[in-house]
């Protein structure tokens, strides 16, 4: 499985991406190893995610979802 997940950063920025293990991917987040974006910004929350079993649609997912404005993020994470 692919996920497309969106977390929250300390400072309240939102950044989403894709991993094929949710848990780790966010672990890795919050040990400030999870890509430069994040690095100072721990911890973070995850706020949302969504199962692909191909990587190419959880990418494709994700570039839809990265061109959002924030509200339009929250809105998402408000509905799940």
């Amino acid at each position: 499985m692919w996920y497309v997940y969106v977390i929250e950063c300390k400072d309240g920025l939102l950044y989403t991406g894709i991993t094929n293990n949710l848990k780790v991917r966010i672990g890795q987040h919050n040990r400030g190893r999870g890509c430069r974006f994040t690095k100072f910004r721990i911890p973070v929350k995850l706020l949302y995610n969504e199962a692909f079993l191909e990587k190419n649609d959880a990418l494709k997912r994700e570039a839809v979802i990265k061109g959002w404005t924030r509200q339009r993020k929250l809105a998402l994470v408000a509905q799940s």
